[in-house]
């Protein structure tokens, strides 16, 4: 994808791969002006998968995008994107008890939203581990908004270089091979 991004219009149905400077690989869609779609490929919550996560997305300056959302685990979420620079800074604010027992999040959240409030109320919520990182953007598409192809399965081993390499999604940016997701991240279901 070569374009530059100037208006919020621009970074909206945007679909990014990204790798944290300690390693973590994340896939993250601005599926529109208030929804955020995204999976996890690597680091400690490696395998979750999140759709129809609602967010505030704006624009702090021509080209650059600012990100903020709390999940039902309590985990709170804030991402500057420069997408021209093809960078990020991400902070993430895990609960305790996700840094305590991640394997309780590793999952298609949607389908187990009473688990993670449960969870976040038994588990302890402090001290929270603040993860400050940069992060490299390996990948943009141009998805277009709304697109419930980007974000609909588990991740996979394997899965960010087949986006990278043209072999999950099609010209008009619709998945390939829908149903074969055999090589899920360990600790990954849906």
């Amino acid at each position: 994808m070569t374009k530059t991004f100037k208006t919020l219009e621009d970074f909206l149905g945007t679909h990014f791969i990204y790798t944290y400077d300690n390693g973590w690989e994340y896939e993250w869609y601005a599926k529109n002006d208030h929804t955020v779609d995204y999976r996890i490929h690597g680091g400690m919550v490696g395998g979750r998968w999140v759709t129809d996560q609602k967010a505030d997305i704006v624009m702090l300056t021509e080209g650059i995008y600012k990100i903020s959302w709390t999940e039902p685990t309590g985990t709170d979420v804030a991402l500057d994107f420069m997408p021209n620079e093809k960078k990020l800074h991400g902070t993430i604010f895990f609960p305790k008890w996700v840094e305590e027992h991640p394997e309780i999040t590793v999952t298609y959240q949607n389908e187990h939203i009473d688990l993670m409030e449960e969870s976040r109320e038994k588990y302890e919520t402090y001290p929270k581990l603040v993860v400050p990182e940069f992060a490299n953007i390996t990948y943009m598409g141009d998805a277009g908004q709304d697109n419930e192809d980007v974000i609909s399965e588990a991740p996979y081993k394997g899965m960010p270089d087949d986006i990278r390499n043209g072999k999950y999604f099609d010209k008009n940016y619709n998945r390939i091979n829908k149903g074969c997701s055999s090589n899920q991240v360990d600790g990954g279901s849906s």
